[in-house]
């Protein structure tokens, strides 16, 4: 899929981009929340976003980490 394609179509970019704290530096589904949600889901995974930035750098993007992080923080 030409993904560069659709970061120019769409209106919230720039907004994403500055949201985005995912440390995976050749992804080319930065900024494009609805493809990265249908990628991790595809893969019983959460995005980087749903996890803090110490949590998100060891890309452990499972469900199982997902509530282990946030079980007493909610």
């Amino acid at each position: 899929m030409n993904y560069a394609k659709i970061k120019k179509a769409c209106p919230n970019i720039q907004q994403n981009l500055s949201d985005c704290n995912c440390s995976y530096t050749s992804c080319d589904k930065t900024g494009l929340c609805c493809r990265c949600v249908a990628y991790h889901r595809a893969n019983r995974e959460l995005p980087a976003c749903f996890f803090p930035d110490d949590v998100e750098k060891g890309w452990d993007r499972s469900f199982r980490n997902f509530i282990e992080t946030w079980k007493d923080k909610v």
